[in-house]
């Protein structure tokens, strides 16, 4: 798919020089250097693979970063608009395309947005295995707790999620999983990478996902990535007074600091998620700190 919305130029160089499964992110901006994330360290991308020397760097324009937004909509800008409006495209695989513009707003609410002016490509990648360090510790008597993966943007929490599902789909526990994909970024489009037992709802709102889902697909499980709103909260809430356990993520860098967030106070209070597992960047990403239970007291200490 990345020889479909790409520059040639640029293309051939990654696939020559570079290893795309250590790609984690490209980022182009107007008139600026185009940056390369290869397993969590930045560089710059020249002419010959990465380079850490700014003078060998290869910038980007404003006209190739609309190519590249024109080609990722398959040439049809308002056929993603819905997800433009939100800032961001995600491309057959999962690779997302988040967007940088001028949003044109009326009546308060977001129309589209214009005047694209950065881009950064992230790729997704399918770590098998990374949850089972922890796996049977999000269980109690044989039932799955409701858990909340926290971690910094970039460090894990969707591939954790993903893998999540699939563990549960080879270790044949026959729940009736539902993953919410609002941003498009857990189905990696493969038979198998959300497992045998999941059914999927993309690119709607946690709110209508969550109640349109247990309707019509009776899920015992609700997988979903990126709790952030109010909105996506109070359907956490629905959710777990419906009978549904949950697994989920939101960004945070610590334990501390989560506990502080406001919009979080009420889920804490209610002891919605029994299980907290926070992931960061120090070996890598994915590295797993510690598992929580719902009074914040340690159960695994970090790898």
């Amino acid at each position: 798919m990345l020889e479909k919305i790409l520059p040639e130029n640029i293309y051939n160089i990654l696939a020559e020089r570079i290893s795309f499964k250590a790609l984690n992110e490209i980022r182009f901006r107007t008139e600026k250097p185009i940056v390369v994330i290869l397993d969590g360290q930045r560089y710059f991308l020249g002419s010959n693979g990465i380079t850490s020397n700014l003078k060998e760097a290869l910038s980007s324009s404003k006209v190739m970063i609309e190519d590249i937004i024109f080609r990722a909509s398959e040439c049809s800008i308002y056929s993603v608009n819905e997800q433009i409006k939100k800032g961001f495209i995600v491309t057959q695989g999962g690779i997302r395309l988040g967007i940088g513009g001028d949003f044109i707003e009326e009546n308060g609410v977001i129309k589209t947005m214009t005047n694209f002016n950065s881009l950064n490509l992230r790729f997704p990648h399918e770590v098998k295995n990374c949850s089972l360090p922890i796996f049977n510790y999000l269980f109690q008597n044989e039932n799955i707790q409701n858990t909340l993966i926290l971690s910094p943007p970039g460090a894990g929490k969707t591939t954790f999620l993903r893998d999540f599902v699939c563990q549960l789909s080879q270790r044949n526990y026959a729940y009736n999983v539902l993953v919410l994909d609002e941003r498009g970024e857990l189905d990696l489009g493969t038979p198998q990478s959300l497992g045998n037992f999941s059914d999927k709802i993309s690119f709607a709102r946690k709110k209508i996902g969550f109640e349109n889902g247990i309707r019509a697909l009776s899920p015992n499980i609700i997988v979903t990535d990126e709790l952030g709103s109010k909105d996506d909260l109070d359907a956490v809430i629905y959710a777990a007074n419906c009978g549904v356990n949950i697994v989920a993520s939101a960004h945070c860098d610590n334990m501390d600091n989560f506990m502080k967030k406001d919009g979080f106070k009420e889920i804490i209070n209610l002891k919605v998620f029994k299980r907290f597992v926070l992931l960061s960047m120090r070996e890598g990403p994915g590295t797993i700190e510690g598992v929580y239970n719902e009074n914040f007291s340690r159960i695994i200490n970090r790898n």
